[in-house]
């Protein structure tokens, strides 16, 4: 049996979200030497590195397994030379964010909801994420005081819900997010708030007294919806973390990216939406990769992600198989497959 990284005792952790995020890994050297993989650091590409940062929280890096270099938590994480491929068909922008910008940070996408990128910011950067090359420093609808994001959604009285995503809206100050739910308070026609965060799980210290608080203030009802890929994602701080913001009123989903390497396998999915379950996390979606440059490596082809899905569909009740889905460009929907 492979060692654990033992997570430091809570009296050892830095105090407050915010030192716990700057504590971050951010050197491949140091992450694969508290893992005991030493040797892989010279693999890792000081190109891939330069062209999206590595940044992990340090209780992520806890819940990995010592001396495994495929471990699932790890390949999410660690540059790697397959970044630096050329792949057709793998642009910058593959989900047609550019095209459905309605106003500064505000994307309109799907009838009645309508998505900001609240921020840029992130505790973790994700190798696959979809929107690695997205133009954060232009389009931020936190700029300005939400004042240009707001005003898009009072001009359109179709939008009933509002979605806060990034980047990842949870990296912003609580007093922030309270600055734009208190305009938002003044548009009758949103009805509910729906909340994109990976950080209950990377970061859980992110889930204190604050954001509860500004959470159980809210007029509308709340959907948290997290982003975890691997059942080993979980642990006693993200299970606490589930449970306060359940008992702050917030329904709680979770939306997983199907991976290579990460979660391809029915026991690896199985286990995902049963660890979930358990925190008190429905399964929502499970993503095709979206197909951004530099991710071509995690990409699982649609006769596997079928199949996977069809023997998930066969050993899980119903309420515990997400949906199978691919953004693509222009749809009016998520497309299932």
């Amino acid at each position: 049996m492979r060692e654990m990284i033992p997570a430091a005792p809570l009296s050892m952790q830095p105090p407050g979200w915010q030192h716990a995020w700057r504590a971050s890994v951010r050197d491949p050297r140091e992450l694969l030497g508290l893992l005991g993989l030493d040797a892989e650091a010279a693999a890792v590409p000081e190109a891939a590195m330069a062209a999206f940062a590595l940044r992990v929280p340090r209780g992520f890096v806890a819940r990995m397994r010592h001396g495994d270099p495929d471990d699932p938590l790890l390949r999410q994480v660690l540059p790697r030379v397959d970044e630096l491929r050329s792949v057709p068909g793998f642009g910058l922008d593959a989900v047609g964010d550019g095209a459905a910008k309605t106003a500064r940070g505000v994307i309109h996408k799907y009838n009645g909801r309508t998505l900001l990128v609240a921020t840029g910011s992130c505790a973790i950067n994700c190798r696959y994420c979809f929107r690695r090359h997205f133009p954060y420093a232009e389009e931020t609808a936190a700029a300005g005081g939400w004042a240009e994001a707001v005003a898009a959604i009072a001009a359109d009285p179709g939008i009933t819900e509002v979605i806060l995503s990034g980047g990842d809206p949870l990296s912003l100050a609580t007093r922030k997010l309270a600055e734009l739910t208190e305009l938002l308070r003044e548009v009758p026609h949103v009805r509910r708030l729906r909340i994109h965060s990976r950080l209950p799980v990377v970061l859980p210290e992110r889930i204190d007294d604050e954001l509860l608080a500004w959470l159980r203030s809210l007029p509308w009802p709340v959907a948290v919806v997290i982003h975890a890929n691997h059942g080993n994602e979980f642990d006693a701080t993200v299970d606490a973390a589930m449970a306060a913001l359940r008992d702050a009123g917030a329904s709680l989903l979770n939306q997983a990216v199907l991976l290579a390497g990460v979660n391809d396998s029915v026991d690896a999915l199985a286990g995902l939406c049963e660890r979930g379950f358990e925190a008190g996390v429905l399964p929502y979606y499970l993503h095709q990769l979206d197909r951004v440059a530099g991710t071509a490596h995690f990409e699982v082809d649609d006769a596997r992600a079928l199949a996977l899905h069809a023997a998930l569909v066969a050993r899980l009740p119903g309420y515990l198989v997400p949906r199978l889905v691919r953004e693509v460009a222009g749809d009016a929907s998520k497309r299932a497959l």
